[in-house]
């Protein structure tokens, strides 16, 4: 499933395509905005969304071998909570 298949979703619900695809819209950037905030973002039942900082570190280019320093960054992170678990078993 992809963006469009979502919004195809929602708008079954929904009345039209154009304002289920601006909920699904709504929503991703809200999360989006969290995030850059340092928030985490928790859909209880769903999972829970959150930013986590990657150390520097040495690396190899694939291509040379040649070693190359990888600088810290942040990264975000999903961690799946117990009913999206079961629901996929």
């Amino acid at each position: 499933m992809n963006k469009g298949d979502l919004i195809n979703e929602v708008a079954n619900i929904v009345s039209t395509k154009k304002e289920a695809q601006e909920m699904v819209e709504c929503v991703l950037a809200s999360i989006i905005k969290a995030l850059k905030k340092g928030e985490d973002v928790t859909l209880t039942g769903f999972g829970k969304f959150s930013v986590v900082k990657r150390k520097a570190r040495k690396g190899r280019n694939p291509q040379t071998g040649e070693e190359i320093k990888i600088k810290a960054t942040k990264v975000p992170k999903f961690i799946p909570g117990k009913a999206l678990k079961e629901a996929v078993k």
